[in-house]
């Protein structure tokens, strides 16, 4: 996929979500430098996917009901999470995502300081990390 292909994605979107959408993706690519955006799937839906070398950090999706801001940071971090849900009230979160209807829901000032947040965190280093912990436990673990 290339950027023709994002850039197309993105115009085909209704009307009311093509701003939007491009402006956040723009937020990301350039506040999150270390991020490269490409057309992938995602719980069987075709999205921007934001990677930062293998590691998946961020997914934009436009659904059916709604938009998708999915930050594999906030998914690992409670205070990120806390504070950006504190901040954006109009939107829905999940564990790892934010639903949102309209940019009342997702101002794009506070869109770009949660990225910028966002950018700040080494999901490869948490990941390792997590491998390292899984391996450790399994090591620990009685054999059967």
């Amino acid at each position: 996929m290339t950027q023709s292909d994002i850039a197309d994605f993105l115009g085909n979107l209704p009307e009311d979500r093509k701003a939007l959408l491009s402006a956040i993706h723009q937020i990301i690519l350039r506040d999150d430098s270390k991020v490269q955006a490409s057309l992938g799937k995602m719980m069987g839906k075709v999205m921007i996917l934001y990677h930062c070398g293998s590691v998946f950090k961020y997914g934009l999706a436009s659904n059916a009901a709604h938009m998708s801001l999915h930050l594999m940071p906030i998914y690992g971090s409670a205070p990120l999470h806390e504070k950006y849900r504190k901040l954006l009230t109009q939107a829905s979160f999940q564990k790892g995502c934010i639903n949102f209807n309209k940019e009342q829901d997702m101002p794009l000032e506070i869109v770009r300081q949660l990225i910028q947040d966002c950018a700040a965190v080494d999901m490869a280093a948490i990941y390792q990390q997590a491998r390292l912990a899984a391996a450790s436990v399994k090591k620990k673990a009685p054999k059967k």
